[in-house]
């Protein structure tokens, strides 16, 4: 029924931001017109929660196999770590701050996920 999901981040500097994910995460990517970049994500899984377990609005993590890993190729790119690895008990979790100021959470799963399912 669904061939895949498009996640829209709204920026203060959408160029710079663009300019982060292209160079820096190393998303490949398309030009789809006037340098709107639309960029290919690893395979995505969906979570609901109830509202009351922090907030209301989407939110979009990016999961990572090994997150120390991952932190310290950003960081030697260039990238700002905003929130250093902690253990949520879920998983790890830390941040990447984009040049808009835009905070991107990033984790380490530590349950099952639903990412290699048959579709």
């Amino acid at each position: 029924m669904f061939s895949g999901a498009h996640i829209t981040l709204y920026s203060r500097d959408a160029e710079a931001d663009r300019a982060f994910l292209k160079d820096v995460a190393g998303f490949p990517h398309v030009d789809a017109g006037r340098g709107w970049l639309v960029f290919r994500l690893p395979p995505a899984e969906l979570a609901v929660h109830p509202v009351g377990e922090g907030g209301s609005r989407p939110e979009v993590y990016l999961m990572c196999e090994d997150i120390a890993r991952t932190l310290t190729a950003l960081e030697d790119k260039g990238a700002e770590i905003s929130r250093a690895i902690t253990d949520q008990g879920w998983g790890l979790l830390a941040a990447v701050r984009l040049p808009s100021g835009t905070e991107v959470p990033l984790y380490e799963p530590r349950h099952p996920t639903a990412i290699d399912l048959p579709t």
